[in-house]
């Protein structure tokens, strides 16, 4: 856990957020970030029993988060998802696009449906769920699109080339999309995170020996927590980064890869 507490942003109390993939790791970060900011937050995830856990943890709070089950894979659900939601609890203010999956793979092992639902899964849904929102931000006069892109790509990291190519594609989008919406006043950020700690991370991939190679890697010896990631989310989220758009924002205790 972060040892610093997270900043206030006045502003973001009652704002209506949306995280995707905001039943685990970094994405339940965000979820808890914002609600104690004092905002409205529903999160989407297929991850059942995490969220439900992470809904009864957070019921306390000003605004209980809530959770909607939902494929993001599925643009006629994802569709349907933010349609409903829209309608019961109002026009989606701040979009956090999180979700996606990092499972290693090799080049012989793809093949053309492979290589659709890895892209599906990380980088087409952010589109189409900034799509859902953006009438209701312009006709709102403006509004935020936080998407997660990866350091991996910026490291060649082995076994992940189309993860790296959908976050590489991410960065890309961000910059469209806030040249094409900036003139309403809608902010399109990017978070770059590093090699952060999460559970699934520390399970699948983060050995003692990996450890230590992050740690050869990072300017600054120590780990990244999600808490870490939420609190840079919170402030390009906030009124404070009103002139912040199109941009890539490292939070990744400077990582460069093995040092020499």
């Amino acid at each position: 856990m972060s040892t610093f507490p997270l900043a206030t942003y006045p502003d973001l109390a009652g704002k209506r957020v949306v995280v995707t993939g905001g039943g685990s790791g970094i994405g339940a970060a965000f979820v808890e970030a914002f609600a104690a900011q004092g905002a409205m937050v529903h999160f989407l995830d297929i991850a059942d029993a995490d969220a439900w856990a992470l809904q009864e943890k957070l019921k306390n709070v000003a605004h209980p988060p809530r959770f909607i089950h939902c494929d993001l894979t599925d643009l006629e659900a994802v569709a349907g998802v933010f349609k409903s939601m829209h309608q019961q609890a109002g026009p989606t203010e701040i979009l956090v696009n999180n979700a996606a999956n990092d499972t290693r793979h090799s080049l012989d092992e793809i093949t053309s449906a492979k290589w659709d639902a890895n892209i599906a899964v990380n980088l087409r849904h952010l589109y189409f769920c900034a799509q859902a929102v953006v009438p209701a931000m312009r006709k709102a006069g403006g509004g935020v699109i936080v998407n997660l892109g990866s350091i991996s790509w910026h490291l060649a990291v082995p076994n992940l080339a189309l993860y790296m190519t959908a976050k590489a594609g991410i960065e890309a989008m961000t910059r469209g999309l806030a040249r094409d919406l900036g003139p309403d006043n809608i902010r399109v950020n990017c978070i770059i995170p590093g090699a952060i700690k999460t559970p699934r991370q520390t399970m699948l991939w983060h050995t003692p020996e990996q450890e230590a190679k992050i740690f050869n890697g990072q300017c600054l010896k120590m780990r990244v927590e999600p808490e870490d990631v939420a609190a840079l989310a919170l402030f390009l989220a906030s009124k404070s980064a009103a002139k912040c758009t199109g941009r890539e924002y490292y939070i990744d205790a400077g990582y460069f890869g093995d040092a020499v």
